[in-house]
């Protein structure tokens, strides 16, 4: 992998960071291909989803790391990156880090998927409480 594909990848996720404390879905969504997924809480959530389940997570400042990038192919890798949530309201922080999945594509690298694994005070790694996010009713 090129030094200008982790530059890449690596501002392609500053972005993802940058734009979800913000609180800018649009900015947020074009990180990710268009079949790019989510997960966390015991489930997987596709793009189309990601407006209610921002929604309704806590606001406040994602602190991301270094990602730790490994190429599977030319167009092609998967990483890992440290994450620090600090919530906006008691600065309360939540610590963990994201496995990725990333695609190259027409309009450069993408986030294809994010899968979140939290840190626990115990010392436990998960991926959170099953239906943290409540689907809307179909």
């Amino acid at each position: 992998m090129s030094t200008d594909d982790l530059v890449e990848i690596q501002q392609l996720l500053a972005r993802y960071a940058v734009t979800i404390t913000r609180g800018d879905i649009d900015g947020l969504l074009a990180v990710f291909t268009p079949d790019g997924t989510y997960s966390a809480f015991g489930d997987t959530y596709p793009l189309a989803e990601f407006p209610a389940l921002v929604a309704a997570a806590p606001k406040g400042l994602f602190l991301t790391g270094t990602p730790v990038i490994e190429e599977a192919d030319g167009d092609t890798a998967t990483g890992t990156q440290p994450l620090c949530f600090v919530d906006h309201a008691t600065h309360e922080m939540r610590i963990g880090y994201y496995n990725d999945t990333y695609a190259r594509t027409a309009d450069g690298w993408r986030l294809r998927t994010r899968a979140m694994t939290f840190i626990r005070r115990g010392g436990a790694h998960d991926s959170g409480r099953p239906h943290a996010f409540e689907r809307p009713s179909a």
